[in-house]
């Protein structure tokens, strides 16, 4: 017992700061994990989940196309075939961003979702023979760290990216994943997703955000071409949206500053076409330029309510007249759909585009089966794809904002410690 703050009468206040059983197993944990390099991550893992009675620990990776979620190897853990994130217990989880239990037996199979921050990379799955509330707050909170450290140690290592990649991967579409900020963020005021293909062959297509206090400042971009000449236009491109917004840049000088990158870096015959927007958190104010990119719908009430016009101008790098800014307030769970025309350009067999009637049509259907924001995007990019035959010649990315309208100063309310007062 240790002497804490003041109480209502401003008398002291012991607090018990003893461990307990969780405390130590997750600080012996972390422990250990501050220097330990990434290939042992998994039997360390492994033999924490020991401790605690469990075994047949499994560790699945979601894949880059976003179908499967792969098993990562490792010494102590069970290596198994690929989940489909449709249709199975791993990718219930996954999409729901929550525990999911099946009976084996007399034993539980238990499925985690592996969360850093809000960001999903995939799954835990661990069997105990009797799971209690105790157990379920334990795992919980160890999956969030095993999360953690996956995401710290991957920036440092390629093992966890190869355990992701089922396909050869491009030059270009290595670049464009490397640029690329985490695919999805949930926040009480605000969620984001997104999503690219060909996941293995992207070049010029790439999306980049950034929540700062209470602004939300979102770029899409369609650089010209293919291959490594359109990864290098947008990695340059990428490099002045964020140069320029962490400076506070008004929107109508991002663009200018951007154009002018381009047009020096790659002359006046090349060309990205981009969309810049910030949106204010607290009030629902959705300011947005347009140079040369599709129009966005408007999601409301989970159907298609329309397009958000704009004036355009010229894409980056051909020198156009000062964007206009547009305005438009949204309401409590409104939803901002971006992509680019790879998604309704394709050309199906016969000739024929696939069209943006489509695009809606079928955002409507996956919004009436489909909840969650991520699950939405990839589950529209995915049905997209099938309809088009299965064909992508161009890159068709995707990235869907969500404004929740919560109160962003809040801190989570702390539910299982003890009365102080």
């Amino acid at each position: 017992m240790t002497e804490g703050g003041s109480g209502p009468g401003g008398e002291r206040v012991r607090v018990d700061r003893s461990e307990g059983y969780g405390e130590r197993l997750l600080g012996l944990l972390l422990d250990r994990a501050h220097e330990m390099p990434p290939q042992l991550i998994a039997p360390l893992v492994a033999e924490e989940v020991a401790r605690m009675g469990g075994r047949d620990v499994t560790i699945l990776l979601q894949d880059y196309e976003q179908m499967f979620l792969v098993p990562l190897p490792g010494p102590g853990l069970v290596v198994g075939a690929p989940e489909p994130v449709e249709d199975s217990p791993a990718g219930e989880a996954f999409l729901r961003r929550a525990l999911v239990e099946v009976a084996e037996g007399d034993s539980v199979r238990m499925y985690l979702p592996l969360l850093d921050g809000s960001d999903q990379i995939g799954v835990m799955v661990v069997t105990l023979d009797v799971v209690d509330d105790d157990d379920r707050r334990l795992l919980r909170r160890l999956s969030a760290l095993v999360a953690d450290m996956i995401v710290t140690k991957d920036a440092y290592t390629d093992l966890f990216f190869q355990a992701r990649r089922r396909a050869p991967m491009s030059v270009a579409a290595e670049i464009q994943w490397s640029l690329l900020p985490p695919l999805s963020m949930t926040t009480p005021m605000v969620e984001v997703a997104g999503i690219l293909e060909p996941a293995y062959a992207v070049a010029g297509d790439s999306f980049d955000y950034a929540l700062n206090d209470t602004t939300l400042h979102v770029a899409m971009i369609d650089a010209m071409g293919h291959g490594l000449d359109a990864a290098t236009m947008a990695t340059v491109a990428i490099g002045a949206y964020r140069h320029t917004r962490r400076a506070d840049t008004e929107l109508s000088e991002v663009y200018a500053f951007m154009d002018r990158a381009i047009a020096e870096q790659f002359g006046l015959d090349h060309f990205v076409t981009a969309q810049m927007m910030t949106l204010d958190v607290v009030t629902g104010r959705l300011r947005w330029v347009n140079a040369g990119h599709p129009a966005p719908l408007l999601i409301r009430n989970r159907v298609v309510a329309g397009r958000l016009d704009s004036p355009t101008t010229l894409p980056v790098g051909f020198g156009g007249r000062r964007p206009e800014i547009t305005e438009r307030a949204l309401r409590r769970g409104d939803r901002v759909l971006c992509f680019t025309d790879g998604l309704f350009e394709e050309h199906r067999a016969g000739g024929e585009t696939f069209g943006e009637e489509q695009l809606i049509e079928w955002t409507n259907r996956v919004l009436s089966r489909r909840t969650e924001v991520r699950a939405v995007v990839r589950g529209l990019s995915h049905v997209l794809k099938e309809r088009r035959g299965g064909v992508t010649s161009d890159d068709a990315t995707m990235f869907m904002i969500e404004w929740r309208g919560d109160t962003p100063d809040v801190l989570p309310a702390i539910t299982d410690l003890p009365d102080l007062s």
